[in-house]
């Protein structure tokens, strides 16, 4: 149900009258409207003939309202904006950061790899010189007898 306005203006007016009497009275209409709900002003301006005074200062209303709207959302968009550049900006640092520290870890991991293997010759070297050692022991001890 639609709230009745109770100002004492013509719900309708057509512009075929005096230009600046009827944008006079789409302002005044304007000033009455810049309290009300939207679907309040959407329901007064379809309620409305095309081109009438409430009609047009419904449409500047909304317009207007449409208006501030956008300008609010466009600069949200570009607070977040700045937020997500500085985001990506910290997001680089964080990836090169952990670039260097995987290419420090990847240094470390070869020199691992070859000191294994210098470890696995020392092994096999140690192991050659022990069955080495204990055969010579097994000569020596087959020679006395």
């Amino acid at each position: 149900m639609m709230p009745v306005f109770t100002e004492n203006l013509p719900a309708a007016e057509t512009g075929s009258g005096d230009d600046a009497k009827f944008t006079g009275r789409v302002e005044a209409l304007v000033q009455l409207l810049r309290g009300r709900s939207y679907e309040e002003i959407r329901q007064r301006m379809y309620d409305s003939p095309p081109g009438s005074a409430w009609w047009s200062a419904c449409k500047a209303e909304l317009d207007l309202r449409n208006g501030q709207q956008a300008a609010e959302a466009s600069l949200a968009m570009s607070r977040v904006s700045e937020k997500m550049w500085a985001s990506t900006q910290h997001f680089e640092q964080l990836a090169e950061t952990l670039h260097e520290a995987t290419n420090d870890i990847a240094d470390l991991l070869r020199g691992i790899q070859e000191a294994g293997r210098r470890l696995e010759i020392a092994v096999y070297v140690t192991i050659g010189v022990t069955l080495v050692q204990l055969f010579n022991l097994i000569f020596l001890a087959f020679r006395k007898r």
